[in-house]
């Protein structure tokens, strides 16, 4: 306990020192999310000296959205009669009145509040760094988070990105590398992914309304193709269209795996 109230006396000793740097203030960021967290005691001085003596240092606007963040997200716990919720497994599952099962799962709770803050951090940080691609990834994330089964924002969010690729195609930072074509699109497919995962209404119409946008830009991809005869398949129940789009996969590539497992699917169900 002596050593981390040392640390932190420290640190609020050092935002004294005149004229300290952007890289200086990180440091100190740093140090004190280290002992205390990401939103703990003394975190919040450092970001108002930092934000106060460099205002547009997207490092500190970066550091204030994970500190409204992480004071913003909790979590709740609710029941639901599915094994599998949000692509999540139930963290408890217990028996009701009757014997049946009833499954309980951990969701994240956001205070409006400071979710709201946290965004106002990021969007100024995009604003200031345009192409830097985790700012712009790091809102869809969140907002996917924050809305759970109905992942609208998160969706259109994505879509905008992806129009702006296509349209200006920015030289994409992450990390400070220059990101590839091929590293954006392959990210694209992650959040693909993550929207079938949630297995709502919602969920499924943005991985169709994002894969399809998708391969129009990459009409030969087979990710992408496949994706659509999942849709077809598995929400929509329409197995004559899924077939055509795993049909076109395999000419493109006729190992693709995907459309060679889910047309088996199909021919089975058909013969039953």
């Amino acid at each position: 306990m002596k050593k981390y109230l040392l640390t932190i006396i420290s640190v609020f000793l050092g935002l004294n020192a005149p004229g300290q740097t952007p890289e200086e203030f990180k440091q100190q960021y740093q140090l004190q999310t280290k002992v205390a967290g990401l939103s703990g005691l003394g975190v919040k001085t450092v970001l108002n000296s930092w934000e106060a003596a460099h205002p547009n240092d997207t490092s500190m606007l970066e550091a204030n959205f994970f500190y409204h963040l992480d004071r913003a997200r909790g979590s709740t716990v609710v029941a639901r009669p599915e094994k599998k919720y949000l692509g999540l497994a139930p963290t408890l599952t217990l028996k009701d009145s009757t014997g049946k099962d009833v499954y309980y799962y951990e969701l994240p709770l956001y205070d409006e509040e400071q979710f709201s803050l946290c965004q106002k951090y990021l969007d100024r940080a995009i604003s200031l760094a345009p192409d830097n691609l985790s700012y712009r990834f790091q809102k869809i994330t969140t907002l996917l988070d924050y809305e759970g089964e109905s992942p609208d924002m998160a969706a259109s969010a994505l879509l905008n990105l992806i129009e702006l690729n296509y349209d200006k195609s920015p030289r994409w930072t992450m990390d400070g590398k220059l990101m590839s074509g091929e590293d954006f699109v392959n990210s694209v497919k992650e959040y693909c992914y993550a929207f079938w995962q949630l297995g709502t209404p919602t969920g499924y119409e943005s991985f169709y309304r994002v894969s399809s946008r998708m391969l129009k830009s990459n009409p030969k991809d087979v990710v992408f193709i496949d994706n659509l005869g999942s849709y077809w398949q598995v929400y929509k129940r329409d197995y004559r269209k899924a077939a055509r789009y795993y049909k076109k996969a395999l000419k493109i590539d006729p190992d693709d795996y995907a459309a060679t497992h889910n047309l088996k699917i199909l021919k089975k169900q058909k013969s039953r």
